[in-house]
């Protein structure tokens, strides 16, 4: 099994990026989606940009894994 974050890009250069997960900066490579520009959202997997997600969707997962985040604590 597989899970892919989602993340905001704040910065380019070529083939690599920054993303914004939860607050934390993160460099990934952009090489599978090499068209994604600044602002939007991807879904990073091992280090790799392998989708771009819309901020909805995006937020939607943020908010899940936030929640089972917060239950674990609890323990």
């Amino acid at each position: 099994m597989c899970l892919s974050i989602p993340a905001r890009v704040v910065e380019i250069d070529g083939n690599m990026a920054k993303v914004d997960v939860g607050g934390m900066l993160r460099e990934i490579s952009v090489d599978l989606c090499p068209d994604v520009a600044l602002g939007e959202y991807v879904l990073v997997h091992a280090g790799f940009a392998i989708q771009r997600v819309d901020e909805e969707e995006a937020r939607q997962a943020l908010d899940l894994l936030k929640k089972l985040a917060d239950s674990y604590e609890a323990y």
